[in-house]
């Protein structure tokens, strides 16, 4: 499929309702960056987002006040193309990144294991705490 950039384009559109995950490119016009700020964080969070402007202020305030997974300014994809970005959505456009090393951190599970010596008894850990307890307590807490 040939990409496509499709103009004249409302949030009522089919092409709207969903994530896009082909080359095409709906294009949306606003005037006030405020309104932009509004309709993206009156919306499900974007997996990416593409901002372009020349006024650093304006894009840097859309990046400030609205979430999204990755983007780009003055570029589309772009980011994904960097092992040294991380890429992935939030929200409903899912959860983690991956990317160099966060593809390892997202993909591998951390196995939390908490290893208790036997050698010391319960009744040492717990209260009731007498002077003794709690000097020998301090000591190991040095």
């Amino acid at each position: 499929m040939a990409p496509a950039i499709m103009n004249n384009i409302s949030w009522q559109d089919k092409v709207m309702e969903d994530e896009i995950f082909g080359p095409i490119l709906p294009i949306l016009d606003f005037e006030d960056i405020e309104e932009v700020i509004k309709t993206v964080n009156g919306r499900h969070k974007p997996l990416a987002l593409y901002v372009f402007a020349e006024d650093r202020a304006i894009w840097q305030r859309v990046i400030e006040k609205t979430t999204f997974g990755g983007g780009c300014v003055n570029d589309t994809i772009s980011h994904l193309t960097s092992p040294h970005l991380p890429f992935g959505g939030v929200g409903s456009s899912g959860i983690g990144s991956y990317h160099g090393k966060k593809s390892f951190d997202t993909f591998t599970h951390e196995k939390s294991v908490l290893i208790k010596p036997t050698h010391i008894s319960l009744k040492f850990l717990y209260p009731p705490y007498s002077q003794d307890k709690l000097k020998l307590l301090k000591r190991f807490l040095k």
